[in-house]
Parts: C-alpha cells; sequence; structure tokens
C-alpha cells in the first residue's frame, strides 16, 4: 500500500462515527444500485426484439448470475484482509494479499472459461432453452464469458478499496462500467453506421467490453493508490481458499432457501408464482440499503479490529446496527405505505388477492432483515467466517423443515411461505446480535467489556 488514508488513532470515525458511516455507506449504496439499474436498461432494449431474444436474455443471465457469483468470496475476503492489514499498518502485507486474490481470480474465471464456453448450450438447455432460445442463449452466455476476468478484476479491486477505506473510487468505477455498457448496448444491439445490429449477443459484447474498461480502470486505480506486488505468499492463497469454501457453504445455502421457497410459491398456482415473484424483487431490492451498511461495518470493523482498538470494533458494531436497524424501520413503514401502489403497478389483478398479507409480512421483516445483513458484515470484519457458515446452515435447515411442511392446498398457504421466510431471518438475526452481545462462543467481542 502506496500509502494510508488514515491511521488508526486518527480515523475520522473516532470523532464523528454517525458522519463516518454515512459518508461510507451512500458511495456503497449508490454502486450497489448501478447494475440492477443497468440490467433494467438491458431488458429494456431487448425486449424491443420481441419475446424470443428477451427470453434468452433472460436465460443467460440467471446462469452468469450464478456462475459470477463464486467470485463473492474472493471480494469479502479481500475487503477483510485490507481493511485488517490497513489497521496494523502492515503495508507491504496489503499489497501482496491483494495482488494475491487478483492472481486467483483470474485464474479461476480461466478455467471456468475453458469449461463453459464449449457448455453454455448444456447449461441453457438445462435451464429450459430450446430453439432459438437456446441458440441466443448459447451465443449471450459465450461472449459475456469472455469478459470473465474483468469481472473479477473489478469485484476484488471493490473488496480491495472498500477494505482501504475508500469507498467513492469503487462508485467511481462501478458508474463508469455501467454508463459504457448502457451506450455500447445501444450500439451493438441495434447496429450503427458500420457496426451490424447483434441483438442479444450485442448485449454481452456490450457487457464485456465495458467490463474490461473497468478492469484497467480498476488496475490503475488500486496500483495508484495501494499498490500491486509480484512476491506472492501460495500459503495465502490456501487460507484465502479456506475462507472461500466457507462462503460458498454459507452462500449455497442462503440460495437453495430462497429457491426452494420460490419453488412452493409456485406449486400453490400461477398467481402465487407471480405475487411471490414481486414481493421477492422488491424485497431484494430493499437489502441493498442494509447491505450499505453491512459493507461499511465490515471495513470498520476489519480496520480497528486489524489495529487491536477492540472497544473501538464493539463501537462501530452497535452503531452501525442502530444505523441499520434504523434504515430497516424506515424501509418497512415505506413498503406498508406504498402496499396499494404496488399491487395496482406490478401485481396482475388475479393475484392481488393473495399478495396483500404476505406483502406486510415481508414488510415487518425488514427490522430483522435489518440486523442479519448488518451482523453479516460485522462477523466478515472480524473473520468469524465459520459463524457465518453455521448460522446460515441452521438457518436454511430450519426454514426448509418449515417450507415442507406448508400446506400448498390451504388458502393460507402463501402467507406461511413468507413467515417461514420470517422466521430464517430472524434465526440469522438473532444468533448474529448475540455473538457481538454478550459475545456467544468463541466470539471476538466477548473479550470487549
Amino acid at each position: 500500500m502506496k500509502s494510508s488514508q488514515f491511521t488508526a488513532d486518527r480515523h475520522p470515525f473516532l470523532r464523528k462515527p454517525n458522519r463516518t458511516i454515512l459518508s461510507f455507506s451512500l458511495p456503497i449504496l449508490l454502486s450497489l444500485i448501478a447494475e440492477p439499474v443497468t440490467g433494467l436498461v438491458d431488458t429494456a432494449f431487448v425486449a424491443q426484439l420481441g419475446a424470443v431474444p428477451l427470453a434468452a436474455l433472460g436465460v443467460g443471465t440467471s446462469a452468469l448470475s450464478s456462475i459470477f457469483w463464486i467470485f463473492g468470496f474472493l471480494a469479502t475476503a479481500t475487503q477483510t484482509d485490507v481493511a485488517q492489514t490497513a489497521g496494523r499498518g502492515a503495508i507491504e502485507a496489503a499489497s501482496k494479499l491483494i495482488s494475491l486474490a487478483f492472481v486467483m481470480g483470474v485464474f479461476i474465471s480461466l478455467l471456468l472459461c475453458a469449461i463453459l464456453l464449449p457448455g453454455a448450450g448444456l447449461v441453457s438447455s438445462m435451464l429450459g432453452a430450446e430453439g432459438a432460445v437456446l441458440t441466443y442463449a448459447t451465443q449471450y452466455i459465450q461472449l459475456r464469458l469472455l469478459g470473465a476476468p474483468a469481472v473479477i478484476v473489478v469485484v476484488v479491486g471493490f473488496g480491495a478499496l472498500r477494505g482501504a477505506q475508500d469507498m467513492r473510487t469503487p462508485l467511481w468505477i462501478a458508474l463508469g462500467i455501467n454508463i459504457a455498457n448502457i451506450l455500447l448496448d445501444y450500439l451493438f444491439i441495434f447496429g450503427w453506421n458500420f457496426i451490424p445490429a447483434l441483438g442479444v449477443a450485442g448485449a454481452a459484447l456490450a457487457s464485456s467490453l465495458s467490463h474490461w474498461l473497468g478492469a484497467a480502470w480498476m488496475l490503475w486505480e488500486v496500483q495508484r493508490r495501494l499498490g500491486l506486488s509480484r512476491d506472492i505468499n501460495l500459503r495465502d492463497g490456501v487460507k484465502l481458499l479456506c475462507v472461500g469454501r466457507d462462503l460458498v457453504i454459507r452462500s449455497a445455502s442462503l440460495t437453495l432457501f430462497l429457491l426452494y421457497a420460490t419453488r412452493v410459491a409456485n406449486q400453490m398456482g400461477a398467481e402465487a408464482g407471480a405475487a411471490h415473484q414481486v414481493i421477492r424483487q422488491v424485497w431484494f431490492f430493499t437489502a441493498l440499503f442494509v447491505e450499505a451498511f453491512a459493507t461499511t461495518a465490515q471495513s470498520l470493523v476489519g480496520y480497528f479490529y486489524g489495529s487491536s482498538q477492540l472497544q473501538h470494533v464493539k463501537q462501530v458494531a452497535l452503531s452501525t446496527m442502530r444505523w441499520s436497524l434504523a434504515a430497516g424501520v424506515v424501509l418497512m413503514l415505506a413498503m406498508l405505505v406504498a402496499s396499494p401502489i404496488v399491487s395496482r403497478a406490478l401485481v396482475p389483478v388475479d393475484a392481488a388477492l393473495l399478495f396483500n398479507l404476505p406483502w406486510i409480512i415481508a414488510s415487518l421483516s425488514q427490522p430483522f432483515n435489518a440486523l442479519a445483513f448488518i451482523t453479516d458484515g460485522i462477523h466478515w470484519g472480524t473473520s468469524d467466517y465459520g459463524f457465518l457458515r453455521n448460522t446460515m446452515l441452521l438457518a436454511t435447515i430450519c426454514g426448509l423443515l418449515g417450507l415442507q411442511m406448508v400446506a400448498t392446498a390451504e388458502a393460507s398457504a402463501f402467507s406461511a411461505v413468507w413467515l417461514v421466510t420470517v422466521g430464517w431471518v430472524c434465526i440469522r438475526a438473532l444468533w448474529g446480535v448475540l455473538r457481538v452481545y454478550p459475545g456467544i462462543g468463541n466470539s471476538p467481542f466477548s473479550a470487549i467489556e
């Protein structure tokens, strides 16, 4: 790391904790929102080509979101490691960790390309694509995979910069990537001058090129702000893979529960499936707000944990929990007030009767959801990955058992799906909070007065 933005005893959080939390969280939130907005633009452009291209886009993006998801552990681990090493003032170690994460990410993404480029058609067919949809989806996946190394560079770079307490540079890079993606979308999807109209393939090409531009920008920023090193320790790579194991198991458990809840809702009929899709998408969007606080908590907790200022670690944890809980209450009230608007705008008429009660249940879950997210961020900051894995496994086992008990033929079954979902969230929130206070098990917080 060429220079440190702060020193442990002069960190702005110590002087203005609330202002620091907000100034960190807002850029993160804006960068998180940028991607789904671009996804909507992609959808709007391709929708003009007809139902078949739009269906192919849906297949391709569904497959790739799951494929690229595997890279998430590199960003999480890098952010925590860089925050902790920055707190210790271990400048050279931070540079080595970042460089290692970049190398491992690119290597994994190249292996992924080697496997999936020839297997894109099989992946598409497994997701139900046939005929022209299969052809377009295969092309989309193959062209998007060409940008996989760039995607991982950007993701790891986000973690590195945020770990170094720089939240604004990732925002500018995220906005730059998404603006370039939108401009290239129009150019390649519909064609212009000597550039032919490529349709769905054009959307994939636009995304890959925009991420390569973003990757170049990211490498320049990381080298300029933090520094990169050729001295890579393979033992640190083993540690990173162990962290990845815990985080992948955790994320797989989370995804399993959400997919199974969707399956149970769809078994109740098209109306329940449609209502569930609306509630789920709004629920995911509101999660971005509390995820921003969780990412802030991860960086700040990691920084003070690395500098062995445990009292400040607890101060960060309690302050970010209050802010996240307040955000959860605001989101709850906003969802309750917006209920009739969402119902009229997004819910089919024949699904309206099923929508209202589950929507209220999902709204009331927001404060618990906020606590689940923020405690995830706090425990990421202390590298408590095994605890997070075990908590998610416990919550998912309980949740799956609860969903199995839902009588899908009953009129109240769809509401029961969301009650089980709230229970799943509450288990995560409860254990996450107890790990902070009073600090159950071998929690890092148990030694803090």
